[in-house]
């Protein structure tokens, strides 16, 4: 797995390729979250595009990506998901967590949405 990660405005972007599945890829991700919390982004947006797998280990460590960042008064929502991923998260009704986008810009904007609807 690799990622990369850009600001778009005040939310960051990780760019993710490969596999997110048990090992060091789901723990790099895992840290790569708590890292980005501890500098202050608490609005990310998990790039999948380039995901070609996920496993069940894959899968909680995105859950629990997902509950770290709201604990921290956050959001962190998925963007283009392949078809793969996506037939796992219907299989798995996480769908119905996740904020799941397909188009960056409209994600993007969501983000803002958010922020107007809790204040």
């Amino acid at each position: 797995m690799k990622t990369t990660t850009r600001t778009v405005g005040d939310v960051t972007v990780v760019d993710i390729s490969g596999r997110i599945v048990l090992g060091s890829e789901s723990a790099s991700l895992r840290s790569l979250v708590t890292e980005l919390l501890s500098h202050g982004h608490n609005k990310i947006l998990l790039n999948l595009a380039e995901v070609n797998y996920i496993d069940s280990t894959g899968l909680g460590h995105l859950v629990s990506a997902f509950t770290t960042v709201r604990k921290h008064e956050g959001e962190l929502k998925l963007l283009k998901l392949t078809n793969k991923v996506q037939d796992l998260m219907q299989i798995t009704r996480l769908y119905t967590v996740f904020d799941i986008r397909d188009d960056e810009t409209e994600a993007l904007k969501s983000f803002a949405l958010s922020a107007v609807a809790t204040t």
